[in-house]
């Protein structure tokens, strides 16, 4: 058996593997392989001054399209629809479906926003990422409970500018109306700071929430991967903590935290599983490894520091650095222990077929630490991935020019992030297509990449080559003619705000289209390109 075949067929026993275990994850618990990753970068620790959150949407079920939804003025005793999600399965692929809870009252303004699965910026510049974490399955009580994460998201962006009047606002309602989702840290950044807030249910039977919230320092970059990451608080220092009421109480009389025990920790008293996660703490180490090296950080630690200061600015281009990535060129590689016999040299090395993504995740089979399960390891890139966004809030723009939302869809890895202004009216065509439930499209731009993102994955270690030769040269004249795009945004802006917000409108749909086209001749490029070539 030559050794093409034998790399074939291990693929395939790899791929029986990961189905068949992925039902060890037991349900509501923290540490989800699964779920998404947010890096935050306060306001000294980027490049230009930019305060940065992010979010990986790491779930094929979730909406793969977006639009802008415009500020409103709404009436008097108007009330406020609230939805919650509920798996759907009956289109041409898994989905969501949203069901009505109830009615809130209505605010008299809403802000625009653009409106992604979990809307990620409104007009002010306030920036949401998200990351799933559990928590203890005992705190999770839907039935009682109105508000999940991305309608709380919708009603932070819908209604403040900042991200403490977000956190104020959303302690306010949960405490009323109830969280009925497992636990969740949600990424908060505006023109200033930037937030980390933790939320988890009230328990069974109870109406409310138990949450909390940290600053990450101006100077600072931190992250969420799946994995609570709080831990000691110090509610005296507002400037970086706050917290619901009941945040003790719930814990002492749950027998989760005894203070004669010693300091509250958040994550041990409402999600200590999640430190049990390779998933979760791998991911940590990865980022802060990745901006500050000098730390010499432990890839093997339980707790790795809220936030860290890192050894350089982070640029843009960083940002995507980091969340392209699958621990290459470290222990962790994903694909390091895949080798196979080079025909043309005779030597063993990684096989052109070794494939960190879809549908394989030969995490078991090739021994990566961890395994497959909800304790196992995996990557920052994943091949699940929905969209990806990385926010920038800048305060001495105003909020038209300086709230951009950079957005690629499917995996990062073999994708490009465009800019969307937030001030825009429209998005390109491709990107308000529904793909999924509706099956495959050429009229939708996230099946353009998915289908990139599959065939690419299926000769990673050659065809990641011919995508990246395509994708980064045109990410790095995003990144470049950014200035140049703003000034002369800024320039109508002081004439005509009307016609400043249609250029950038124009700018973001043309880029939209442009990356479509070609991420569909690129596919067709890599066929033609391997068709016979092993």
């Amino acid at each position: 058996m030559n050794s093409v075949l034998k790399t074939i067929l291990i693929l395939v026993l790899a791929a029986s593997i990961l189905f068949a275990g992925a039902k060890d994850k037991p349900d509501w618990v923290g540490g989800f392989p699964d779920g998404c990753t947010s890096i935050t970068v306060g306001k000294k620790a980027s490049a230009d001054g930019s305060v940065i959150t992010s979010h990986t949407c790491d779930s094929h079920r979730t909406r793969s399209w977006l639009d802008i939804v415009p500020a409103k003025k709404h009436r008097k005793g108007e009330m406020a629809t609230i939805v919650k999600r509920a798996p759907y399965d009956s289109l041409a692929m898994p989905t969501y479906k949203h069901v009505v809870v109830g009615e809130i009252p209505q605010v008299e303004y809403t802000h625009g926003f653009i409106n992604t699965a979990y809307p990620c910026m409104n007009d002010k510049q306030l920036a949401i990422g998200e990351s799933t974490f559990g928590g203890r399955e005992s705190l999770h009580e839907p039935d009682k409970n109105m508000i999940d994460c991305q309608q709380l998201v919708k009603l932070m962006l819908e209604r403040c500018s900042t991200a403490r009047e977000a956190i104020q606002m959303s302690g306010d309602l949960l405490k009323k109306y109830g969280w009925s989702d497992e636990g969740e840290c949600l990424t908060i950044a505006d023109t200033k700071e930037v937030w980390h807030f933790e939320i988890v249910g009230p328990g069974k039977g109870n109406r409310g929430a138990v949450w909390v919230a940290q600053r990450v320092p101006d100077d600072h970059i931190s992250v969420n991967a799946n994995g609570s990451r709080i831990r000691e608080i110090d509610l005296s220092d507002p400037d970086y903590f706050m917290a619901s009421d009941n945040i003790f109480q719930v814990a002492q009389d749950s027998g989760w935290w005894n203070p004669a025990n010693g300091p509250f920790e958040f994550v041990y008293a409402y999600a200590p599983e999640s430190r049990q996660s390779y998933a979760a703490r791998r991911r940590e180490w990865r980022v802060f490894d990745l901006v500050a090296p000098s730390l010499g950080l432990h890839p093997n630690s339980e707790n790795y520091p809220f936030s860290v200061k890192p050894d350089t600015l982070v640029t843009m281009a960083k940002m995507v650095e980091l969340f392209q990535d699958w621990y290459q060129g470290t222990d962790f590689d994903i694909v390091k222990n895949i080798k196979w016999e080079n025909p043309k040299t005779g030597k063993y090395e990684i096989s052109p077929l070794a494939n960190p993504w879809m549908p394989y995740d030969m995490l078991s089979l090739f021994k990566i630490n961890g395994g497959w399960g909800w304790r196992g390891e995996r990557q920052i890139a994943r091949w699940y991935t929905m969209y990806a966004t990385i926010t920038q809030s800048r305060d001495w723009l105003p909020d038209e020019v300086g709230g951009v939302v950079w957005l690629a869809f499917d995996n990062v890895a073999s994708s490009i992030y465009v800019p969307l202004y937030c001030s825009i009216t429209d998005v390109a065509k491709p990107y308000k297509t529904p793909g999924r439930p509706t099956g495959f499209s050429r009229e939708s731009a996230w099946w353009a990449f998915n289908r990139l993102g599959t065939l690419a994955a299926q000769r990673w270690g050659d065809m990641h080559k011919d995508v990246w030769a395509v994708w980064k040269p045109m990410q790095q004249e995003l990144f470049v003619d950014q200035e140049k795009v703003e000034s002369e945004a800024l320039k109508l802006l002081k004439k005509n705000p009307r016609k400043a917000r249609q250029y950038l409108t124009d700018y973001s749909i043309y880029w939209g289209n442009k990356v479509v086209r070609r991420a569909w001749k690129l596919g067709d490029e890599l066929w033609t390109k391997y068709d016979e070539k092993w």
